[in-house]
């Protein structure tokens, strides 16, 4: 620290020795040039001494010793420029009286000390920018800038004078007109979107980066099509928010993801709703440590529960979620507790403990190839742990049961889909005859960059250089992100009265090849050329497209307009319950066939796959 002062100030003591030094030679400058004679330049020693008097206090008022040169910018030459106004003042009247100088050359000996004082304090920047323009161009990477608004400016100056990164900025992409043929930081502003390929060809473009953190997703989404058709890696900046000041930004320069090229703003939810029926409540998440589970304890832990209950049967997922809460939210009432859906004395004992008000159910088996062939498995976690919980949820008196489903459980062609339509009949079955919890269910479908997600998957197979695998050329998907599913689990729960089966309004489904093709081209490579695309056809249980909607449902708006609720179907109770007898019996065996028959008796839409049923006959022979 004393090291730290002492540099410190050495360095004021520099300055001011320097400013006092620039001070004379203006003066002597200017007395040289109006007058071509060094006479009367100083009378005598306390004309100089007044001249430093009336200035240096005046700078250092000003704030010219306690400046930042590494990021000096337009604001501090802005200071530099008020506080050599200001000193020029008295100057003025005191060098006319005391030394006989004119107005006029006091006015110039400030025009003179403004430059010098701006050479001194902008050198390491001149230096650095004057060395980054020439010097090791060659080896650095030639990018395109797409945005020339303050973000874009700030990542081209530290492009231009940072020895620390390794790009240069050759084009400017602005779609404002009067931006175009003009330059930025000396960069070419050379056209809009619609110039991009063509621009990327003249300049010898190898990587584009995105700069427009406060455009909607749609223009988001549009761009990167665009980019898309080159071969360049295309690299973009997240929002604003993710910048604290102006400076280092390209650190936060990503890879596109997908979920830039969905095309759609992100849902959004009324907190004040959520607020309303979550805070000063305590709060149970079944499968708390997955993807959907934690997203969920992140935004509950935000809405200041009494208490938040973590309950997971794989402890690495539990324990990190509980670290990251716990440095998050220090004050959080937090309980993470093991165990398994599927034992109904251990999910008793959790709601004897906590006495849960609001319950929201995420724990399943969720993964469709391995649960065709694992179909008891699938029963016993999906089916039977979501009839233990809803059932301990009514038992000990919850206000609201919420049940994370899935669009896979309309018209399933697999065992995961299957169980979960199950659990949707279980939880209206409940909300039939419960006087105490109001039980509902939310559907949704793919969730990017959930465990099991196939994007993910395709970067890592690019990442190796291919083949990248897709199941079926015409296979399309419903996306969304985690952040989006798990706003809309919560404002569910602020709309449930009993029964309702919620569907989020997730736009156009995208072709997941097309997802392929796009994720490839953003890396740099061409498709089918550079990286292959290979398709290995569908898995056992997979289907070409997902619906949201049952037929018999019908969809009522709610006052989110992005999301739906689909009208309660009467559940025949006494069916259901002798069915759940039967498939316990079967599970207890292992009696997959027997699972299959009993799936489709409740289940009257779900096709299972040949494949799946051919595998269940070999394995019972």
């Amino acid at each position: 620290m004393t090291n730290i002062c002492w540099r410190k100030i050495r360095k004021i003591v520099a300055f001011v020795f320097a400013d006092l030094a620039f001070l004379l030679l203006s003066l002597f400058l200017a007395r040289v040039l109006f007058t071509n004679s060094l006479d009367g330049v100083f009378k005598n020693g306390f004309s100089v001494l007044g001249a430093a008097v009336l200035t240096l206090p005046i700078f250092a008022l000003c704030g010219f010793y306690n400046m930042s040169l590494r990021n000096a910018g337009f604001e501090e030459m802005l200071r530099i420029c008020l506080g050599v106004l200001v000193a020029m003042l008295p100057n003025i009247l005191f060098n006319h009286l005391i030394a006989g100088f004119r107005v006029r050359e006091v006015v110039l000996a400030f025009v003179f000390l403004f430059d010098l004082i701006c050479i001194s304090r902008y050198w390491s920047r001149f230096s650095n920018a004057w060395r980054h323009r020439f010097i090791g161009r060659k080896e650095r990477i030639p990018v395109m800038v797409i945005g020339g608004g303050d973000a874009g400016t700030t990542i081209i100056r530290e492009m231009k004078t940072s020895d620390k990164i390794a790009y240069v900025p050759l084009c400017i992409i602005d779609d404002d007109p009067q931006k175009v043929n003009t330059r930025i930081c000396n960069v070419p502003v050379v056209g809009n979107r619609n110039d991009i390929e063509q621009a990327v060809q003249k300049y010898g473009v190898e990587q584009i980066f995105i700069v427009i953190p406060s455009a909607h997703r749609q223009a988001i989404s549009e761009i990167c099509e665009i980019c898309a058709r080159t071969k360049c890696r295309v690299r973009i900046l997240p929002g604003m928010h993710e910048m604290i000041d102006g400076t280092a930004i390209t650190h936060l320069m990503r890879d596109v993801s997908i979920d830039d090229l969905l095309g759609r703003e992100p849902i959004s939810i009324n907190t004040r709703e959520v607020f309303g029926y979550i805070e000063g409540k305590n709060i149970l998440v079944t499968g708390g440590g997955g993807s959907i589970g934690s997203e969920l304890c992140r935004q509950i832990a935000a809405h200041n529960p009494a208490s938040l209950t973590i309950f997971d049967i794989y402890e690495n997922n539990a324990y990190d979620i509980e670290m990251e809460l716990r440095r998050n939210f220090p004050y959080l009432n937090l309980k993470v507790l093991i165990g398994s859906v599927r034992e109904a004395r251990r999910v008793n004992d959790v709601f004897d403990m906590v006495h849960p008000h609001i319950v929201f159910h995420a724990a399943a088996h969720k993964h469709v190839p391995l649960m065709e062939t694992s179909p008891a498995e699938a029963v016993k976690n999906n089916v039977f742990g979501t009839y233990n919980v809803a059932k301990a949820a009514n038992d000990f008196g919850a206000e609201r049961f919420v049940m994370i489903s899935t669009d896979k459980a309309v018209n399933p062609t697999n065992v995961m889909g299957a169980t979960k339509r199950i659990c949707e009949m279980i939880v209206q079955n409940f909300a039939q005859h419960s006087e105490k919890t109001d039980y509902v269910a939310v559907r949704f479908g793919n969730v990017l960059g959930s465990n099991g997600s196939v994007i993910p998957l395709f970067k890592r197979q690019i990442a190796e250089g291919g083949p990248v695998t897709v199941t079926h050329k015409d296979i399309i998907r419903y996306f969304m992100t985690i952040p989006e599913a798990v706003s809309l689990v919560l404002q569910a729960g602020a709309y449930a009265t009993g029964g309702e089966i919620f569907v989020l309004d997730m736009g156009e489904p995208v072709r997941i090849v097309s997802l392929a093709e796009n994720l490839i081209r953003l890396s740099g490579y061409t498709p089918y050329e550079d990286i292959q695309i290979t398709f290995t056809g569908l898995r056992q249980g997979e289907k070409l497209f997902e619906e949201l909607l049952l037929n018999e449902e019908g969809m009522r708006k709610t006052p989110n307009k992005k999301i739906y609720i689909g009208n309660p179907i009467h559940v025949d109770g006494a069916l259901l319950d002798h069915t759940l007898d039967q498939m316990k019996a079967a599970t207890a065996t292992n009696d997959n066939a027997t699972l299959l028959a009993l799936i489709k008796e409740l289940v009257p839409t779900y096709r299972a796959d040949k494949r799946t049923n051919a595998a269940i006959s070999k394995n019972k022979e």
